[in-house]
């Protein structure tokens, strides 16, 4: 059983991941999923500090601390912390698709949060077998809050390419931008018209697809995000609505 001090020393780690590691209160309050884990992440008596991500009790071993370690840029007290949470909201081990539709209906109640959600979740299923394990999640939260540019807007990519065939076309990133809207209901200010996603929509993908073939590549995706300051800071609406 996990001793008093040892959980006030779980608090006080919690608090330092927050305010020292990259998780500012803008981050927390805009990242509905490191806010939903990070809020999980408290210090149960009946759990060990010391396991080690020893997951005996759930149905899916992630990797080792080590490695994660290497792959993420997230410390082993992190990992610890994140898995802590991960593994309170997923006592199996693995996320599904209905808990992220859950999870952003209860952050975004005045609008339709499931298509992005059923996009993000995609975009995090890596392997895309159906579900997000603690793995695949840290990978792309690494990426999202401590990843460089060209990191961040590989990423961004893989979201917009809905079909996953190495191109977005203008099809696919008007339903991305559409589910935010959707998502984001009447709080955004101004009030958006119906038809302002694919007015934005066709002026960002005149820009980005440059030989006019009628798709995106991820050359062209970046070099025009790159040099762009308006599409750039559109591009980081993605990033607001984790």
């Amino acid at each position: 059983m996990c001793s008093p001090t040892k959980r006030n020393q779980w608090r006080e780690d919690l608090q330092h991941f927050r305010k020292e590691h990259g998780f500012s209160k803008k981050v927390l309050l805009n990242c509905c999923l490191v806010r939903r884990i990070i809020t999980w992440a408290s210090p149960n008596p009946k759990d060990s500090v010391e396991d080690e991500l020893e997951l005996s009790a759930v149905r899916h071993r992630p990797e080792g601390l080590e490695q994660l370690e290497a792959q993420t840029r997230f410390s082993r007290k992190e990992l610890q912390i994140l898995y802590r949470g991960f593994k309170n909201e997923c006592p199996s081990g693995v996320v599904n698709e209905e808990t992220f539709k859950d999870i952003y209906a209860q952050f975004f109640p005045q609008g339709d949060a499931s298509t992005y959600a059923h996009f993000l979740f995609n975009a995090f299923d890596t392997d895309h077998n159906g579900s997000v394990s603690f793995e695949d999640f840290v990978m792309g939260l690494s990426i999202l809050l401590r990843g460089t540019i060209q990191e961040k807007l590989n990423w961004a990519f893989n979201l917009y390419d809905i079909n996953k065939d190495g191109y977005i076309t203008k099809e696919e990133m008007l339903d991305i931008m559409k589910a935010i809207y959707d998502m984001m209901g009447k709080c955004t200010y101004p009030v958006l018209r119906e038809e302002t996603p694919r007015q934005h929509v066709e002026v960002f993908f005149q820009k980005m697809d440059k030989n006019k073939d009628g798709v995106v590549t991820i050359d062209e995706f970046i070099d025009c995000c790159q040099n762009d300051e308006n599409i750039m800071r559109s591009m980081h609406l993605f990033e607001n609505v984790l």
